[in-house]
């Protein structure tokens, strides 16, 4: 509306402020009524509530927790299942309150999260409790290593010398955002959300040591993490991006162009596969990357894994699946 107001007023020379419309799916909530005396349909907030639960955990009713009105509290009223929110029902949610205790990118990420822009979805004041648990941790992580991100900031990972832990940690990082890329392009916000946990759950799982390539493998990691978040949680995004130092060293946050999936960090030196033995699943071996059938089959042969499960038997036939597993028979 305003557009089209400005540019009737020469502010503007777009027509439409948009290329393209997302339409997410309606928002549920439950309901609840009573009728009262005139035989009219009365609705409560869900606040004023505490349901009744049968012994399996199901909503089988409801009753008032507050006295509302004449009501005294403990008043049963009848419980109707979840429904579209509406102010005709009392079911809906004011994102002021959500905004006030939470945040704003609590409110943005849990809507963004819990499902599919084009599914309904039905609010849990649990859940967004969970995504503010996660913005915590993403503060709370990058407060922790605050310090030797500052002095990390801009250093050039091409001449640090990383660990194997290293180049693994830098796999799964650019493995992440390659799919976070991927379901931008698709629109699919909650699974971008998902991978921001991902690598949030890597980055604290991490012993970081004091090395310059830790140092530097930690902080291209943050680095990701806030560009990847930005676009669902812009406030503690750029907050972070600035407290950091990212913003002194390569620019503002909104300025950052996206991050550029490096390939060279997803080619692995080494490769995990499955160890059977008479098909069945006895535990794994790990061979470089480059090994041939031969010498997969001797690391297969030569693992503790097998010798447990064969139990002295003696091998008749190795089937090697290339990049998936090797399978004994004995």
């Amino acid at each position: 509306f305003w557009t089209k107001v400005m540019r009737d007023l020469g502010l503007l020379k777009v027509d439409e402020p948009f290329t393209r419309l997302l339409t997410q799916g309606m928002v549920l909530n439950h309901i609840y009524s009573r009728r009262n005396e005139k035989g009219g349909k009365e609705y409560f907030w869900p606040q004023d509530v505490e349901h009744v639960l049968d012994e399996g955990g199901k909503i089988v009713g409801a009753r008032l927790k507050n006295a509302v009105g004449d009501l005294p509290a403990g008043t049963v009223i009848d419980y109707e299942g979840v429904g579209t929110m509406s102010k005709s029902k009392n079911n809906g949610v004011d994102p002021q309150d959500l905004i006030e205790k939470y945040g704003a990118d609590t409110a943005r990420l849990y809507t963004m999260f819990t499902a599919p822009p084009e599914a309904t979805l039905e609010w849990n004041d649990a859940a967004v409790e969970g995504s503010y648990r996660f913005l915590r941790r993403v503060w709370g992580f990058a407060h922790k290593h605050a310090d030797a991100l500052r002095s990390a900031t801009g250093r050039d990972l091409s001449r640090a010398s990383l660990r194997a832990e290293s180049k693994k940690l830098r796999r799964e990082m650019y493995l992440v955002l390659r799919q976070v890329s991927y379901d931008y392009e698709r629109m699919q916000y909650n699974t971008v959300v998902s991978g921001c946990m991902k690598l949030l759950n890597a980055l604290e799982d991490f012993a970081f040591d004091d090395s310059d390539g830790d140092s530097a493998v930690r902080c291209e990691g943050v680095s990701l993490l806030l560009r990847m978040l930005y676009p669902a949680c812009p406030h503690i995004g750029h907050a972070l991006w600035t407290g950091l130092g990212f913003a002194q060293a390569v620019g503002d946050l909104l300025d950052a162009p996206w991050p550029v999936v490096d390939e060279s960090a997803l080619v692995q030196d080494e490769i995990e596969l499955v160890l059977q033995v008479n098909g069945k699943l006895r535990g794994s071996v790990t061979v470089p990357a480059s090994a041939d059938k031969a010498a997969i089959e001797a690391a297969a042969l030569a693992s503790e894994a097998f010798h447990k499960a064969a139990n002295g038997a003696a091998p008749k036939k190795v089937v090697v699946v290339p990049g998936r597993l090797v399978n004994v028979v004995v």
